[in-house]
């Protein structure tokens, strides 16, 4: 796949919902209102807005200016923008961490798959099914989870090796304004629902006695998390992006769909979580353990409607687990077709085969080998911590100094403005250089600390 065959999205439309696709997923329902619960609610969600737009917005464009200025993966950009230089050898950690986190995404992936099952065949209608349990047992199961990782990766696989416009692009354009409507409907629905007032306004009223230090660090992380930055998924779809188009308009446009679906996410399942009496604050746990006692709980008057909301709601769970773990994949798909002489099919059985190992290990670390620790961290745990904490933030880190102090100023100001043929990027350059140069290295550089100390 040379740069001249480049494959690249058809239109903005197609643009932003690949980028939304990318940034969409199971950070946007499982991380996300767990967080807004630990820290203050409404408070958590202000900081978070004001993160996206001070530094996770000013990260992703610069992660877009490097892809579409050089039309290569990751490692590729860095050989054209820096030739000579072993900068490329740091960017190609950015190939390696998503591939890393799909590893272990494709593990949660399946718990997603193995949940919309149980939704469908009316697991939910028992009300004296023990949900905590229920999970606990199933993902300590030496088999079945590894059935359910190895059903998302293949997915995912297939549809990667279908290539951008045939596979990527046309999975996105259907699939993202599909979630927006589920996610809308749980939402409406779990707001309707006795009690669930005082989960909206929980989310509506905010604490700021909870907003400490770490709280204001959580809430950049998971903006930072959610739109997928660092891992050099921003760069390898930009590089499929046309030259004309805005990059602002997309990169807002991105922001904005992964806020919306955020905010209707935390609606849905605060006011779900809240309906049910269970504390807002219950953990990572929140939608395989908590959700699911919900479900159980509305099955008493309505077990159709019960099951039929669970189907929704983990059909939801499963497409926005699959755009991202898409996006993630492709990073690796886009080096080893563009660096070596591998075509995307046998690009993608490589790599598919290597990441299901990896993420086997890390599925079994629940059951069998779950005394098989790195320091005080499972096998699973190892790989998120790392990943997340450690390399995720050091891609962005090495994305925005490269951006603000390396890349020349001239070719980011071309490519910011489109050769200064759009007058609202032109007026706001100096404003994104300054939060790229000097702002987003210290928030970044924050972030990493307080994940070792706080």
């Amino acid at each position: 796949m040379t740069a001249k065959s480049r494959d690249t999205f058809g239109s903005r439309f197609a643009v932003i919902m690949a980028m939304s696709g990318s940034a969409v997923g199971l950070g946007n329902i499982w991380r996300f209102p767990y967080l807004v619960g630990e820290y203050g609610g409404a408070a958590f969600i202000i900081v978070y807005i004001l993160s996206t737009l001070v530094l996770s917005l000013p990260v992703f464009l610069a992660e877009a200016i490097i892809g579409r200025s050089t039309q290569s993966n990751t490692f590729g950009a860095f050989q054209k923008l820096a030739p000579g230089s072993k900068l490329k050898w740091l960017a190609l950690l950015t190939v390696i961490t998503p591939l890393i986190i799909f590893s272990y995404y494709s593990v949660v992936g399946g718990w997603s798959v193995e949940y919309l099952f149980k939704s469908m065949t009316g697991a939910f209608t028992n009300q004296d099914l023990d949900t905590v349990g229920t999970f606990a047992n199933f993902i300590s199961n030496p088999w079945l989870p590894l059935i359910c990782h190895t059903i998302f990766l293949v997915a995912t696989v297939l549809i990667v090796t279908q290539g951008v416009k045939g596979g990527i692009e046309k999975f996105s354009n259907w699939t993202m304004p599909l979630l927006a409507v589920l996610i809308v409907v749980i939402m409406i629905y779990s707001v309707t629902l006795p009690g669930a007032n005082k989960g909206v306004e929980y989310l509506l009223k905010p604490d700021f006695s909870k907003i400490t230090g770490k709280a204001v660090a959580s809430a950049m992380g998971q903006s930072f998390y959610s739109l997928s930055l660092g891992v050099g998924t921003i760069v390898t779809y930009h590089s499929y992006v046309n030259k004309k188009e805005n990059l602002i308009v997309s990169g807002a446009g991105t922001a904005v769909f992964d806020l919306f679906f955020a905010l209707m996410a935390g609606f849905a399942v605060m006011a779900s979580v809240f309906a049910a009496g269970i504390a807002p604050g219950s953990g990572p746990g929140l939608i395989f353990e908590s959700l699911p006692y919900v479900f159980t709980r509305m099955s008493a008057s309505t077990p159709v409607v019960s099951s039929i909301i669970a189907t929704l709601f983990f059909i939801t769970v499963l497409i926005a687990a699959l755009t991202s773990a898409v996006s993630l994949f492709e990073v690796g798909v886009a080096y080893m077709c563009e660096e070596t002489k591998f075509t995307r099919g046998q690009a993608s059985a490589i790599l598919g085969v290597a990441t299901w190992i990896v993420g086997a290990v890390s599925s079994l670390s629940f059951g069998p080998l779950k005394n098989l620790t790195i320091g005080d961290y499972t096998i699973f745990g190892f790989l998120d911590m790392i990943s997340s904490n450690i390399l995720m933030a050091a891609g962005a880190l090495l994305f925005s100094l490269f951006v603000g102090w390396k890349m020349k100023k001239v070719l980011v100001y071309a490519e910011f403005t489109n050769n200064g043929s759009k007058p609202f990027n032109v007026a706001v350059f100096k404003l994104f250089y300054f939060l790229i140069r000097y702002v987003a290295p210290i928030l970044i550089t924050v972030i990493m600390v307080t994940s070792f100390f706080a």
